[in-house]
């Protein structure tokens, strides 16, 4: 079980959250906002 919940938590740090968008950063993905703050 300690398996699954490791690629579970991995699907979703790895590929879910940098292409979700967040509405708190102007419906960015957190990958986009980073790469438009680097650019300010």
């Amino acid at each position: 079980m300690g398996g699954r919940t490791t690629l579970t938590f991995d699907y979703v740090e790895r590929f879910y959250n940098p292409k979700r968008r967040h509405s708190t950063i102007g419906y960015l993905s957190p990958t986009a906002f980073e790469e438009k703050m680097a650019l300010a």
